[in-house]
């Protein structure tokens, strides 16, 4: 909704996702495109899961100076380079935590955000790009900030958000990352859920949540009050994606009075769609491409089963067709520019690689390499991850991806169902080290994009709401027999892995479908919808309500919650399970993974049960990531007759 940037997750796989959401090649849909080899290695597990090597590449403002994250002592730091000069400069020393991103302010000074130990409560923080000094510009205890505007063209101010006066809502402040004085500029009235700014770094829209209502506030000037001009129930998306150049108009993404979301030119001042801009018939389409410098808006994106482009501008399809004829056989992105416009970082993806980063001249289309992301990954060794659909029972088109293994037969293999988180997320195409992971160890792996995902309109999505357990879960029960029919999965060996939803989804597909899967993990997902409910993050109070059409409501749909919850179906689980959890998750907490381990222990049956004390909603240390895939591996192994590192004698480095 805001334009402000995610700092909640890892910034190498935010930087990742943004690849994502760019790409630009598209795919069929057959799921037997490779000829099978044999005697293909293990690969080591390290190989998929540790630090990228070099990841999230940014240019400063004014070209000069380039900047990427890094590992030093396992975590993820920040290094510094300037253009001409060979060595890099590290400028961060975080050993307990990976930073979770960062950006410039002017040229001198990088902002970026860590958390502690998984609890989310990312402080903001700020380093010279000379090593001179590092500074924690939000040092409050339980106090999570997000940025709402870096001031491109302030070299010593950011805006935040802070929810320092309310953990359940965040104000706005003005930070001098120089001196560290912060000063509030716009104060919550309470139900307040984004910000936005105009081009000029002015706070000038609010998205309000009322209920089941969400309301777009709206100012022409930081003097006036915000006045409400849109209002829609939660179901209709209405999102502000950025003002027109002049500041007078808005750029907006909404599906009203429409099933997929398409981009308008929005007059806040008649609260009028004016002008289409972009939409497609099948898929939303919210991605909107623009030149600041030129005051061009240069192009628009919607994503099929890949990302496709449309430009509309001529020098930016130039760029891209230069760019797409150097490096041909991948996706080619700009993920970063500087001020004027003639330097862009530019980042190659596959679903084989992490690609790598360039730096391109403009005019005189220099192309120069950074580096490789992850140079000891070999995409000869990695597998298709190819798109495909079916009918779910009642007709319903679902679509996902299915990535096979690259040795062997096709036929009658062990198959892990690997349901996304969210829900209301979708999975995209591109490089997954945990698809490619189990397809080294002969696993084939169905991604489904199960009703209740994003990305496929209104009706796609809302068609989830109330359906935890049931219809969203017959989407997952329906693409494995669709496996099985199709002659790839044994139906003895069929697996469900999922994290956070897709966590819930595996204990749910081993309660209410007990016959069809051989084994489980969940990862950090919930298992009692009312303890979920009661115990959600205060900054996601404002929300409850949706939450509760969404998923139910704790009295009115006490029966469903009962019914849908898998720790009260624990008797009904006979599959082995592996259940991983972080201590200082703060949106499924520890208490999630202790119900249904209790449960099924009052039952007599053994759970191996993992928990990371400096971890929360997903393990983000190295040294944890490989605990539990080793251990993933080796519950695979003993219950599927997958490979296994520590039964092969794996190759490579």
């Amino acid at each position: 909704m805001t334009n402000k940037k995610d700092f909640y997750q890892p910034a190498y796989t935010g930087m990742l996702l943004l690849l994502l959401v760019l790409l630009t090649s598209c795919a069929g849909q057959n799921t037997a495109t490779e000829t099978p080899k044999e005697n293909v290695p293990i690969i080591p597990l390290k190989t998929f899961f540790k630090n990228p090597g070099k990841a999230a590449f940014t240019i400063s403002p004014d070209g000069s100076t380039i900047a990427w994250l890094a590992p030093w002592k396992s975590r993820m730091n920040i290094f510094v380079k300037t253009l001409g000069e060979s060595k890099a400069h590290r400028i961060t020393s975080s050993t307990n935590r990976d930073i979770s991103g960062y950006y410039w302010v002017g040229n001198k000074h990088i902002a970026y955000a860590r958390d502690f130990g998984g609890d989310e409560n990312f402080h903001t923080f700020c380093a010279a790009i000379d090593g001179s000094e590092t500074k924690d510009l939000t040092p409050f205890k339980n106090t999570r900030t997000g940025l709402v505007d870096d001031l491109e063209n302030d070299d010593s101010h950011i805006l935040i958000e802070m929810n320092k006066r309310d953990p359940r809502i965040f104000d706005v402040y003005k930070v001098n990352v120089l001196n560290g004085k912060i000063k509030m500029v716009a104060k919550n009235p309470g139900n307040i859920s984004g910000w936005m700014t105009d081009n000029d770094g002015r706070v000038r829209i609010a998205i309000a949540i009322e209920g089941t209502n969400n309301v777009i506030l709206y100012r022409k000037n930081e003097n006036e009050k915000f006045k409400p001009i849109i209002k829609t129930d939660f179901k209709t998306s209405f999102d502000p994606i950025f003002f027109s150049f002049d500041n007078k108009d808005l750029y907006v993404s909404t599906n009203i009075g429409r099933d997929k979301t398409a981009i308008y030119l929005f007059n806040p001042d008649t609260a009028k769609l004016e002008h289409l801009i972009f939409e497609h018939p099948d898929v939303d389409a919210d991605i909107l491409l623009r030149s600041k410098k030129r005051k061009v808006i240069t192009g628009a994106g919607y994503y099929t089963d890949k990302m496709h482009l449309v430009l509309f501008d001529k020098k930016r399809e130039d760029i891209q067709n230069f760019l797409e004829k150097k490096l041909k056989g991948y996706s080619v992105v700009l993920t970063s520019r500087n001020r004027d416009e003639n330097r862009y970082i530019v980042r190659t993806y596959s679903d084989k690689s992490h690609g790598a980063a360039y730096l391109l001249d403009y005019p005189s289309m220099k192309l120069t390499k950074i580096a490789d992301v992850s140079p000891w990954i070999n995409e000869k060794m990695m597998s298709d991850m190819q798109p495909v659909s079916f009918d779910a029972r009642d007709g319903l088109k679902i679509h996902g991806y299915l990535t096979l293994p690259l040795y062997g037969s096709r036929k009658n293999i062990p198959v892990v169902i690997l349901p996304h988180g969210g829900p209301s997320a979708r999975d995209m195409w591109g490089f997954n080290p945990e698809v490619q992971f189990l397809a080294n160890r002969g696993m084939a792996v169905m991604q489904v994009n199960y009703r209740g995902s994003t990305g496929y309109g209104k009706n796609f999505w809302k068609a989830g709401f109330k359906q935890w357990g049931l219809k969203m879960q017959d989407d997952l029960t329906d693409a494995a027999h669709w496996l099985i029919k199709k002659g790839i999965a044994d139906p003895k060996r069929v697996a469900i892995y999922g994290a956070s939803y897709g966590g819930y989804a595996t204990l749910a597909g081993l309660a209410f479908t007990p016959d069809l899967y051989a084994c489980g993990v969940d990862y950090v997902g919930p298992s009692n919808l009312f303890t979920l409910l009661q115990t959600i993050p205060p900054y996601w109070e404002p929300a409850r309500i949706q939450m509760y059409e969404m998923i139910g409501n704790p009295v009115i749909d006490k029966k469903l919650l009962r019914k849908v919850s898998p720790v009260f179906h624990a008797d009904k689980i006979k599959a082995p399970l592996f259940i991983a959890q972080g201590a200082k998750d703060p949106r499924v907490k520890k208490d999630e993974a202790d119900q249904i381990v209790n449960a099924l222990k009052k039952q007599g049956i053994k759970v191996k049960y993992m928990v990371k004390k400096n971890e929360g909603h997903g393990f983000h240390n190295e040294e944890n990531r490989f605990d539990f895939y080793r251990t993933m591996e080796k519950f695979f192994a003993a219950h599927l007759g997958t490979r296994s590192e520590e039964l092969s004698a794996p190759v490579g480095k």
